[in-house]
């Protein structure tokens, strides 16, 4: 069997947390423990939330960390034109069509039974509705760029996870029709994601549990485009105490506020190997330490949860 090819992809919307590190710290040591190699992608395309600096910041806690990779960083904010040529090939398949619908339309037109797993399910107002981009401007009164949604093919989505193990979704059903280019005129998550990691011939996307949804849409782009589908791993996230993700209200996690308050890389990667089944107690480590014994099935099943202290 070759080499792997992994990813790590942080977004520079917000500083690097310790969800984040557990993350980025399972998707290197999953390459690097079968002499894979491992690439950077900043995934800048969400411009309103992009943040001054912290794309240097995110790069500046993974070197901290100890994860490198082996190839030039790769922006996604550079390659809009392969995404709109992925679009137009998708429109091209009848796989997406324009939609002027705003989040309240969706939201008005979804009663309580049409809720899905991530909330309102688009009910496909504009399936069929509009020719061409003009004809969607001029039924949106106030001349905003349509969004383009990417036409669901019915029918179960089956993958085997390699941590979650065999999955099943109803795409249609369960998630609906989804955008895959926003009025801003740049390419939603779903399909940047899906054109890089095709581009970059990656075949292992090891990341947080919170995305399993996100591996069954990407899966149908992979099918309409013709393009190979790599394994999923997606392992639990970190946790508050009260079982809900980590956020502002569990405390400063961020990496930088971690390291500020005098807390070693070391120190910090022992408690996240501990966490993750890597190791027998939080003996502080580095991260190439982890690389020969690491195995993903040693990892648990369960979230990981955050209680407000590195203490065993």
């Amino acid at each position: 069997m070759s080499a792997p090819i992994g990813r790590l992809a942080p977004s520079p919307t917000g500083v690097l947390h310790l969800g984040n590190a557990r993350s980025f710290l399972l998707a290197w040591l999953d390459i690097r423990a079968r002499n894979g190699q491992l690439l950077l992608r900043i995934e800048d395309l969400d411009g309103p939330r992009i943040r001054a600096g912290a794309e240097q910041a995110a790069i500046q806690d993974l070197l901290w960390l100890g994860l490198d990779w082996d190839a030039e960083c790769q922006r996604q904010s550079e390659r809009l034109l392969v995404y709109r040529q992925a679009l137009e090939q998708l429109i091209h398949k009848q796989r997406a069509y324009l939609c002027n619908c705003t989040r309240r339309d969706v939201e008005n037109a979804a009663s309580a039974p049409n809720l899905g797993e991530e909330g309102p399910i688009y009910p496909g107002t504009c399936v069929a509705r509009f020719d061409h981009t003009a004809a969607a401007k001029l039924a949106q009164q106030d001349g905003v760029m349509p969004n383009f949604r990417f036409l669901v093919a019915p029918g179960i989505t089956q993958f085997v996870d390699r941590f979650v193990g065999p999955t099943a979704m109803d795409v249609a059903q369960q998630l609906g029709d989804f955008v895959i280019w926003k009025r801003a005129d740049e390419a939603a998550y779903q399909l940047a994601v899906v054109v890089d990691d095709a581009a970059s011939h990656i075949d292992e996307i090891l990341r947080g549990d919170d995305l399993l949804f996100s591996a069954a849409r990407q899966i149908q782009i992979y099918t309409a485009l013709e393009l190979p589908i790599p394994h999923f791993a997606h392992v639990p996230l970190i946790r508050g105490a009260d079982g809900r993700r980590l956020a502002k209200r569990h405390g400063d996690t961020s990496l930088r506020s971690l390291r500020e308050q005098g807390l070693s890389s070391k120190q910090l990667l022992g408690w996240l190997a501990w966490q993750s089944g890597l190791q027998a107690a939080p003996t502080p480590c580095t991260a190439a330490e982890l690389v020969a014994d690491f195995d993903l099935q040693c990892v648990p099943p369960t979230p990981v949860t955050w209680r407000g202290s590195f203490n065993a």
